[in-house]
């Protein structure tokens, strides 16, 4: 019997020190990873292909991390999205809040450790109904 594919995550963030950490850390725990720098080219992303996981930031230049969830649910529908882990360096209640009512899974703020990545990674996957494969 063969080993299931790797999971599929989307990072999207516009910092390419940020992106080329998450992609060395995440292939390393066995995800295979995509990335977007804008949260445009993450949303197109996100529409043309399959992910198990969404990765995004909330500030970026385009459009914001929240304003990718509203339009994944709006294009999508809320359970054929893929669910979103956010992280990010805003730590306010109310983006908290923001994120929960637009469906995240879960919420990380920079600098978050590889633990707290990997583990809020295995959550949201195993949340979705599969296994996560770290």
């Amino acid at each position: 019997m063969s080993d299931p594919p790797p999971k599929r995550i989307l990072v999207v963030d516009d910092e390419p020190d940020t992106v080329g950490l998450l992609e060395l850390t995440l292939r390393t725990a066995g995800y295979e990873i995509r990335t977007a720098r804008s949260g445009q080219e993450g949303l197109r992303l996100a529409l043309e292909q399959r992910f198990d996981l969404l990765l995004l930031d909330v500030m970026m230049p385009d459009l914001s991390g929240f304003d990718v969830m509203r339009s994944l649910k709006e294009l999508q529908g809320a359970s054929a999205a893929a669910p979103v882990v956010i992280l990010t360096a805003r730590d306010r209640p109310e983006d908290r809040d923001q994120g929960e009512r637009l469906g995240s899974v879960g919420y990380l703020v920079k600098p978050a450790t590889r633990g707290q990545l990997i583990d809020a990674i295995g959550r949201a996957l195993d949340s979705a109904g599969g296994a996560a494969s770290a």
